[in-house]
């Protein structure tokens, strides 16, 4: 039985935790003021024929603040890298000078802003129902155990306290990103 239990616990802690690492990846694909290679994350490039992430096909990185640099591994993807940025449809649009595709990220006004903390917020519900699913099926996992009434209120206020303390990161993780987001 205190194995069922302690597996009921750490599945569901790391159920969680997989809901804050995603919402961390999903956050740094959004964009926040400044140029980062993470907003590249999402471009594949058709390398031979295969959908292939752009970062596996180029270097690429920020010389600056407002400029991405893609240093492909070889010239002849250069078309094809500005092919899979336009249809990844981040609103960039990629310039190439021969050697490598350069991206001048313009700066963010007020009304994209606002849309970019919406995205943000609504990354952080997504990730928070996760978590709040997680905590509904540790909760029936519990009902199903053959222990006392007690001890099975006792696991439920374990898992909700897991459950706050997870709900308290991911808001604190948006918070961050809407500050990062609405600075000027």
């Amino acid at each position: 039985m205190e194995e069922e239990i302690k597996f009921i616990l750490d599945s569901t802690r790391e159920a969680m935790d997989n809901a804050l690492k995603h919402l961390d990846k999903q956050l740094a694909n959004i964009r926040a003021g400044k140029a980062s290679p993470a907003m590249l994350n999402s471009v594949k490039v058709n390398y031979y024929g295969t959908p292939t992430p752009l970062n596996q096909v180029a270097n690429v990185n920020t010389p600056d603040g407002m400029t991405i640099s893609i240093q492909p591994w070889e010239k002849s993807l250069i078309p094809e890298i500005e092919k899979g940025i336009q249809i990844a449809n981040l609103g960039f649009n990629p310039m190439n000078n021969g050697e490598s595709v350069i991206i001048n990220v313009p700066p963010l006004t007020e009304e994209r802003r606002k849309d970019l903390a919406k995205q943000a917020k609504a990354e952080a519900e997504e990730a928070k129902i996760g978590v709040r699913n997680d905590r509904k099926n540790a909760n029936n996992d519990i009902k199903k155990l053959d222990i006392s009434d007690d001890m099975k209120k006792n696991l439920e206020i374990d898992v909700q306290a897991m459950t706050d303390s997870h709900i308290e990161k991911i808001d604190a993780m948006y918070e961050k990103k809407e500050a990062e987001i609405l600075k000027v």
